[in-house]
């Protein structure tokens, strides 16, 4: 293992990898398994095991802990950046690298509603997970679970492990899918002020609604 993964590998305020919430988990959906095998189980079991909640915009650090998804109420849901951080988590428990990795995306199916809320048609700061298997990177793309990608008449994103899982800019069925138009690297954790501020320039519906957090 090279000595720049420790950060990746040990718990964080944000992917808290030893919270026995998490630990308990990981070992209900893993037990007994490593490598792809673990990642692509626990990959199925955080993409399909919360709907996405595209909603639940908060401006905390403690709303953002991958043991805050597995303890919550489940008809909460969960988005994306809660996906990344309980696989990325899930994934440090079994011995497996994981980063998070940012970026800003527009989506062109399903958005009305979203976009009459965030008063824009960017996702600002969308997370997934990357995971280091085999001596490489895989991007992994939990968020969409496959009841909400049926609806979208979208196919539900794979991961195989080995070939990395992101929104796709063209699907078959809907046509023109995702567009990325701005990158944030990749994280051991999550930059909590950078991802703050990004959405306080581009949510500004949300602004005028006096939802941010006072200084």
């Amino acid at each position: 293992m090279f000595p720049t993964m420790d950060r990746y590998l040990e718990p964080n305020a944000f992917v808290d990898s030893d919270h026995p919430a998490v630990i308990g988990f990981t070992e209900q959906h893993a037990a007994g398994l490593e490598g792809i095998e673990a990642a692509t189980t626990l990959y199925l079991a955080v993409r399909d095991g919360w709907r996405y909640n595209p909603w639940r915009v908060l401006f905390t650090r403690e709303d953002y802990r991958a043991s805050g998804v597995v303890l919550r109420d489940p008809d909460e849901g969960a988005h994306c950046i809660d996906k990344a951080l309980l696989l990325a988590a899930a994934c440090r428990v079994k011995g497996i690298p994981s980063r998070l990795h940012f970026a800003d995306v527009r989506n062109h199916v399903g958005t009305a509603k979203l976009e009459q809320k965030l008063g824009t048609d960017l996702l600002v700061f969308h997370g997934y997970a990357e995971l280091f298997l085999e001596g490489r990177w895989v991007a992994a793309t939990p968020a969409f679970n496959k009841e909400l990608c049926a609806h979208l008449g979208v196919q539900p994103l794979e991961f195989d492990g080995r070939n990395d899982s992101i929104f796709q800019e063209y699907d078959p069925v809907a046509g023109r899918f995702m567009e990325y138009v701005a990158d944030h690297g990749s994280h051991a954790d999550i930059p909590f002020e950078r991802m703050l501020a990004a959405w306080k320039t581009h949510y500004r519906s949300l602004a005028a609604e006096g939802r941010w957090p006072k200084p």
